[in-house]
């Protein structure tokens, strides 16, 4: 899975558009980062830029941009109605794909170490990588704000993690830190009356609502503190108002950790509160940006509510959610735009063909794309007919037994699929790796050297990513073995499955075995050998066993 970070910086200016701008070149100057969304506000003097990207890359566009404003935003005679403490006033790192929360928490230390050590400004850490509890919350580090922070420095207890304990009237003081993405999800209801909408949205906030006795009065504690009924999720903030463009009121709400509370219990929990209060819930809307992973996972929510797999195709799970959420009840809801994942995602010009396209393609007088693309075909497609075998049990009189374990295993090849569909072009961009290695100068000696080195990892790029194709295929063939257990009617086709699969095996693992000649690491070369011919041994195991069933089956 590609790995993918979200950066979200706010910045404290929202009315000179230089500024903005420039802060918005400093970010997309760097290559591998997608400038997703600008947002300045005039009142606050606030702009949130958020981009996404490699996490190599997504860290330097945030030094990069922090430099930026270090040139440019005085602190001094800023104004605004949002609180602020510094010219990068905060910087989290939010994991999108391929990546974990503890992988963005060092991403995040990382670039709050450069930013305070090559401006000279102090850096507090927080969220996740906050260093103590009472660092966690970016309310309590910002605390009295820019105004307070020189004051705030002298203390032992606010010394910053990063950078002088010293006041930069410029710059202020900057938060850096790791946290989950923040979902926001407005839900609609049947009725304009924004009261009712917020009666809803005290039921279902964390937070909750006051405490009332049998007369309505507010209950209060000994220490005169208002007591509060506990909401029914966690993650979750949510208040009602009216939108006039709608013509209803809606339950606005900040989703802020959508793996402990999902999605599609956020809609459902408010479905419920609506109707105690005689409401209907009409349909959703998600502002913004959203990852693919809360969609496909209410995608398989609704599934295994219908009695169907959780293993359908990702786009069939993303549609299921989008129709019962209701996603696209006040506008088109356009995947390749809302999803983060297809708003960044890099070309793929063999799998965007057509079969006869891409078979056109592998037919003409060039070298690419060639056995190994054809090989990650064939696993792909060896993994589709496993977990098609797998859908067409689930749910069928006489397989309740294996009903559970083949929708699990529809689940799991739909991911080796994605991942061999991928590698189709991966391959091809290997050999073309090679092939521009192949075009450097080599008029010198340091040209030469420069030249063989970079063939020589091409080189070993062609064999690993062949080396992972074959991997893949062979997941692709234990789960065709699986599929055995399935639907009788379609036993035969859990053996082409078997055989796709393993095909896929042996041919990345020929295109593996072909790149070792020409690499002059012998200990590489050894352990690429020795990988290759565990990975055929296996496959032909696997596929003897599966032919025998399939025969003893059919004859």
């Amino acid at each position: 899975m590609r790995k993918l970070v979200e950066c979200v910086p706010n910045f404290s200016e929202g009315r000179n558009k230089s500024i903005i701008d420039a802060i918005a070149r400093a970010i997309t100057s760097v290559q591998g980062v997608t400038l997703l969304d600008v947002d300045p506000g005039a009142d606050t003097n606030r702009t949130v830029y958020t981009f996404v990207g490699t996490p190599e890359a997504v860290a330097e566009a945030a030094v990069q941009s922090a430099k930026c404003a270090y040139e440019l935003i005085d602190m001094q005679v800023h104004t605004g109605a949002h609180p602020r403490m510094g010219a990068l006033d905060v910087c989290p790192f939010i994991p999108v794909s391929g990546i974990t929360m503890e992988e963005c928490v060092e991403l995040s230390r990382s670039v709050g170490k450069r930013i305070a050590h090559e401006l000279e400004v102090p850096v507090y850490l927080y969220e996740y990588a906050a260093t103590s509890p009472s660092r966690k919350s970016l309310a309590d580090i910002r605390a009295g704000e820019y105004e307070a922070l020189a004051e705030k420095l002298q203390k032992p207890e606010w010394k910053p993690d990063f950078g002088p304990a010293q006041f930069v009237p410029r710059w202020g003081g900057t938060v850096v830190g790791a946290r989950e993405f923040l979902i926001a999800y407005n839900v609609n209801l049947n009725t304009r009356d924004k009261k009712l909408a917020n009666e809803v949205a005290l039921a279902i906030r964390e937070g909750g609502k006051a405490a009332r006795d049998s007369n309505g009065n507010i209950i209060k504690d000994a220490s005169g503190n208002t007591v509060k009924v506990p909401g029914r999720l966690k993650n979750v903030r949510a208040i009602g108002w009216y939108i006039d463009a709608y013509k209803c009121a809606q339950v606005s709400i900040n989703l802020t950790n959508y793996k402990e509370t999902p999605l599609h219990t956020v809609f459902e929990t408010v479905k419920e509160e609506a109707e105690k209060l005689g409401l209907r819930v009409t349909g959703s809307e998600i502002v913004g940006l959203v990852p693919k992973a809360p969609l496909v996972d209410a995608g398989k929510y609704y599934a295994t509510l219908a009695g169907k797999s959780k293993g359908a195709p990702e786009q069939e799970l993303i549609q299921t959610a989008v129709q019962t959420l209701g996603l696209d009840s006040v506008a088109p809801f356009e995947s390749n735009k809302k999803i983060i994942e297809y708003a960044v995602a890099e070309p793929a010009p063999l799998m965007s063909k057509t079969v006869f396209g891409f078979v056109d393609e592998v037919s003409a007088d060039s070298p690419a794309p060639g056995g190994g693309s054809v090989a990650a075909l064939a696993g792909s497609l060896g993994a589709a007919l496993a977990a098609m075998v797998a859908n067409l049990t689930v749910g069928k009189k006489g397989y309740e037994a294996v009903s559970q374990e083949l929708s699990n295993m529809a689940e799991q090849a739909q991911s080796v699929k994605d991942a061999l569909a991928h590698a189709v072009d991966a391959d091809t961009n290997a050999f073309n790796a090679v092939m521009e290695a192949m075009k450097l100068p080599k008029a010198t000696e340091a040209e030469k050297a420069a030249r063989e080195k970079a063939l020589q990892d091409g080189y070993k790029a062609a064999a690993l990513v062949p080396l992972e194709t074959a991997s893949l295929c062979l997941e692709a063939l234990k789960l065709a073995e699986l599929a055995l257990k399935g639907n009788k009617n379609s036993i035969t086709d859990a053996g082409v499955a078997g055989l796709m699969a393993h095909a896929g095996v042996f041919g990345a693992c020929y295109n593996v075995l072909i790149n070792l000649g020409t690499i002059t690491d012998t200990e590489f070369v050894s352990s690429m050998r020795t990988k290759t011919s565990e990975l055929m041994q296996q496959a032909n195991a696997i596929k003897e066993r599966i032919n025998s069933v399939i025969m003893e089956s059919i004859q």
